[in-house]
């Protein structure tokens, strides 16, 4: 049957060809303009072809955001507390559902291919976005992330309900510098950590786009860091598309400067494997354009990235007739749905962790608790975050317990109190009073009424200020104030300030970005940069005070009309039972662009806990935070503890049900909680092997232990066993590397109800070849038992897991050796353990001989790597070119071939770049001292050898580096010769 009988014009809109073949017959006819404008975010429409405008990329993090109102669930951090991957495919697939609706409403601005998950490893507690992921362990967030894209994509055949997006690839956790900086990451912190995160999403849960990150990668910028094509695509095999983040393609040279122009980065990019750029549109098309013409870029680059992204379109059913695609008929029904509402609240009480109860003060007792104190202002709020969209009501903490205790006397069974100060303004010169009218402009008045504004303190020298008659927040511009704002939000959070004291009780008043607040001519406020408020000060005749920079700044008295912290007080000492309610805002003192400047809470939630419990010794702490907090004193005094994440619109239904027992507690730590930041190291330092981070190499006390969480009731683990046959040399069960393990553990509930347990497998590794985990997790299950009920819980565990990266021979292996299996309730509790012996490799020693890339080092001190452009591998060099730093090759055969000259490809950038061979310790006397000196530059690269003392048997190398030095391989040999491996 022809086209023309068919009614279709073109190859590519025939159902019944090949996808690839569609693809590529629409892209061949595309004009090369047509092509450059496609390979924005915004792909335009193309009439003349009847494809219509189409935008990548939709936030989704835990629901749909900013097209309207859409289903909130709790934040990531939170999802990934309860263990459940069950619970992330259901949320997936309500998020996709909530997409297709808004696209069916407008599709040119309501894309299907969703921003989310963000699978980045949270190595560290103080990173601005830990709300965002899944924590601090690969397998975890790998499963997690993995049945949400599947949720979100869909189970079809052919079609894709939506599409997920992985982001950020990769080593992006922290903000400080983000732009500008360069994550240090080894082969084996690479492979073992960072990309385990992100194999399962593409290769078991079929994830059909990627997202590259703001950082460099040991030197490279992410948007053309090679393991985007040679890992992401080549290995995992994915065939969707990859996208820039925000201004990132531009960012080569705006934020780090690796080119003068854009260019050859936006050609770079494109090679890379970028296929759609989220940037300036026209900066963009002009630097592919002129790519093009001077042959850096061709057009069958162009041809390919644009395969990669109409392919994607193609399955979501662009393309095609509606009734072929089963989600193209999902609309407005499917929007905010009673299932969805009812999901929302499963996974807010799925993800809350019970973290201490003493003496089983929880599950509370409606009939006996008596008076109730709910105190602090996270007991009547719900939050949302940036990724947060539009909640389409919610459900607070305070509404939530006062249901709970339903009759006459709910109100007076519980008081509630903010524990805020309420407060007015003065200007210290000449006492007069901020005033906000009924339109919320502010002034200073020397007759009218002070207005009394509620202020909040959220530690850090972050407050906000709310006027309660108003119901709005204090909000600043560049110039102004005004009393407008509806919550504290935005990319810029304009509604904090910082109230600094000074001398004699004055403070200085200073707006988000570290703009002062003056008094301005006849009574207004004005906001001026601070260098330029001593000026303002004098020609308004305002009192001033001395800063420790010798600026001065106009002043203001802040009295406080009631003490919110007394009474809290009261409150407590009234009540039966107190329930302090404290956390962090989601967007103050933590979030995208800033890391946080701590792990405690705020100072005046510290000593509101401290205060509550010194008059009521039946104080709950609830701990809502997007993070991690360091709280010894609330551990060690404090008889029960809480914790959720900001958990969207069924945040307080969900609190209430697990205080007052209808809900009971499974939820588990994503990450470990120490006892304070000095248990930490550099937030920059990403090797968490030789930092000793997360749960598997720190070997400190925490806090709370990765995998925490207590429940209602008791749970008992018994008889661990596997499949695997006894060998009857080692007398164990033992297998070979390539094997499947089935395991099996027998859980009971000894409790009086029904409860929940999440059963944790562990894997601890035995002698070694290099330093490994503690333990790492290699299964898990949430489960539901009945009073008294026992099962049976089975895994499956594929040896090659628990493979680790070889660097002497750049590939994954296992190891042979005995192995233990820890089953228990977290990476702390472990009930039973049981030997397995596998059958793998040993790895051989190096041979001296054979060119050695340095990245590859078993050790090191003081190094970083960066990149060298030369080849496709990074390069090392001393932290600072003021220190030395060295690397350490263990374990090479110097009887291979007769070593008498050490050869070096290097680059050299000072006079004193120099490389020593040490042997057996980095402090031994040097056997050959290459002195690199000045090679033209960071990135002009020489060979230079050395010749060695005659050194014989199996030793270590060290190599110690010296001033502005670059090592990107080396030899231990006779002569530098074609089999080395050099290039001049």
């Amino acid at each position: 049957m022809s086209h023309e009988t068919t009614g279709i014009e073109y190859l590519f809109q025939d159902p019944k060809i090949h996808l690839n073949e569609r693809v590529r017959d629409l892209v061949s006819r595309l004009t090369l303009e047509e092509k450059v404008e496609s390979m924005l975010q915004y792909q335009p429409s193309i009439d003349r072809l009847g494809v219509a405008a189409y935008k990548h990329g939709t936030e989704a993090a835990h629901g749909i955001a900013w097209l309207g109102e859409a289903t909130s669930f709790p934040q990531p951090v939170g999802l990934a507390c309860t263990w459940d991957t069950e619970l992330m495919r259901l949320i997936g697939s309500v998020i996709a559902d909530e997409a297709r609706v808004y696209y069916r409403r407008d599709p040119k601005l309501n894309g299907l291919t969703l921003w989310a998950p963000t699978v980045d490893m949270e190595r560290d507690p103080r990173w601005g976005r830990n709300e965002e992921a899944y924590g601090e362990d690969p397998y975890l967030t790998g499963e997690l992330s993995k049945e949400l894209v599947k949720g979100i994509q869909g189970d079809h055949p052919v079609y894709l309900k939506a599409v997920a997006t992985l982001k950020h690839f990769l080593g992006n956790n922290n903000e400080v510098d983000r732009g500008s900086g360069s994550s240090s990451i080894d082969p084996r912190n690479l492979r073992e950590y960072y990309l385990r995160a992100f194999e399962k999403p593409f290769t078991e849960g079929g994830a059909q786009s990627m997202m590259t990150s703001y950082n460099l990668i040991n030197g490279t910028p992410a948007t053309v860091y090679y393991g985007v094509n040679d890992i992401v695509r080549d290995e995992w095999g994915m065939d969707g598309f990859v996208v820039s983040d925000a201004g990132d393609v531009m960012g080569i040279v705006n934020d780090h400067q690796y080119y003068d122009s854009h260019t050859p980065g936006v050609a770079e990019s494109i090679r890379a494997g970028i296929d759609s750029i989220t940037d300036d549109a026209e900066l963009s098309k002009q630097a592919i354009r002129e790519a093009l013409a001077q042959g850096t870029l061709q057009e069958e680059d162009l041809d390919r990235a644009l395969f990669h992204t109409f392919r994607v379109r193609f399955r979501l059913g662009e393309f095609d007739p509606a009734a072929d695609n089963p989600y193209a008929l999902i609309g407005e029904e499917a929007l905010l749905t009673e299932q969805a509402r009812e999901l929302s609240l499963r996974a807010a009480r799925e993800q809350i962790v019970l973290l201490k109860n003493e003496h089983e003060l929880l599950p509370l007792n409606p009939a006996r608790c008596g008076k109730v104190a709910v105190i602090g202002t996270h007991g009547n709020e719900v939050y949302r975050d940036w990724y947060s969209g539009t909640l389409p009501y919610r459900v607070t903490p305070l509404e939530a317990i006062r249901a709970k205790l339903e009759g006459e006397d709910a109100k007076e069974r519980v008081v509630y109190r903010d524990a805020k100060n309420r407060v007015t303004l003065t200007a210290a010169n000449d006492g007069a009073k901020l005033t906000v009218d009924s339109s919320g402009e502010m002034r200073l008045s020397q007759d009218g009424k002070p207005t009394i504004l509620t202020m909040t303190d959220w530690g850090y020298g972050s407050v906000t200020l709310h006027d309660e008659h108003l119901g709005t927040y204090v909000t600043s511009d560049e110039e102004t104030l005004r009393v407008t704002a509806d919550e504290a939000y935005g990319w810029y959070v304009k509604e904090v300030f910082g109230l600094t004291p000074v001398e004699q009780g004055e403070h200085l008043w200073t707006t988000w970005n570290g703009n002062s607040v003056i008094a301005g001519m006849e009574g207004s406020l004005k906001v001026v940069e601070a260098e330029k408020s001593v000026l303002h000060a004098v020609e308004s005749n305002a009192s001033t005070a001395s800063t420790v920079s010798g600026q001065s700044h106009t002043t203001f008295q802040v009295e406080t009309v009631s003490d919110g912290l007394a009474e809290a007080i009261a409150a407590a000492q009234a009540a039966d039972t107190a329930i302090v309610f404290v956390g962090n805002h989601p967007l103050i003192n933590g979030k995208e662009e800033n890391d946080r400047p701590g792990l405690e809470l705020a100072a005046s939630q510290q000593r509101l806990i401290e205060e509550v419990y010194r008059v009521n010794p039946n104080t709950i702490v609830v701990l809502t935070g997007s993070y991690p907090f360091a709280i010894p004193w609330v551990q060690e005094h404090i008889p029960a503890i809480v914790y959720t994440s900001h958990a969207g619109q069924e945040h307080g239904t969900a609190i209430a049900d697990v205080l007052f027992g209808d809900y009971a507690p499974a939820g588990r730590l994503n990450m470990t909680w120490v006892q304070s930041e000095d248990q930490l190291g550099d937030i920059k330092d990403y090797d968490i092997i030789r930092g000793g981070r997360t749960y598997q190499y720190f070997e400190g006390e925490p806090l709370y232990p990765f995998g925490h969480g207590l429940t209602y009731s008791p749970f008992e683990y018994n008889d661990l066993r596997t499949d695997a046959p006894k060998d009857s040399v080692k007398s164990i069960a033992a297998l070979n590397a390539m094997d499947t393990l089935q395991v099996w553990v027998e859980v009971t509930n000894r409790g009086v109800a029904a409860g929940e347990e999440v059963v944790q497998l562990y894997v601890r590794p035995g002698a070694s070849r290099v330093k490994r985990p503690l333990k790492t997790l290699c299964g898990f299950q949430r489960i539901r038992l009945d009073a008294g009920e026992t099962r049976t819980v089975s895994f499956t565990i594929r040896m090659k897991d628990w493979a680790i990266w070889d660097v002497t021979r750049d590939c994954y292996c296992v190891e042979s050796g005995v192995y233990t299996l820890l089953a228990g309730a977290s990476s702390a509790d472990i009930r039973l353990e049981h030997p397995v012996y596998v059958r793998g490799e040993v790895i051989p020693p190096r041979q001296a001989g054979r060119s050695i890339r340095a990245e590859n080092f078993d050790d090191c001190s003081d190094i970083v790597l960066d990149e060298s452009k030369e080849q496709r591998e990074a390069c090392v060099r001393p932290r600072t070119p003021q220190r030395s730093g060295w690397i350490a090759f263990h374990g090479v055969d110097m009887d291979t071939v007769s070593v008498v000259e050490l050869q070096c490809r290097v680059s050299g950038n000072s006079s004193d770049a120099t490389i020593e061979l040490r042997l057996d310790a980095p402090d031994s006397e040097a056997v050959a001292r290459v002195n690199v000196g000045n090679t033209g530059g960071a990135q002009a690269w020489a060979t230079l050898a050395e010749a060695v003392h005659s050194v014989s048997g199996t030793r270590d190398v060290y190599l110690l580096l010296s001033g502005e030095v670059r090592l990107a391989h080396f030899t231990l040999g006779a002569n530098a010769t074609e089999d080395s491996g050099f290039q001049a």
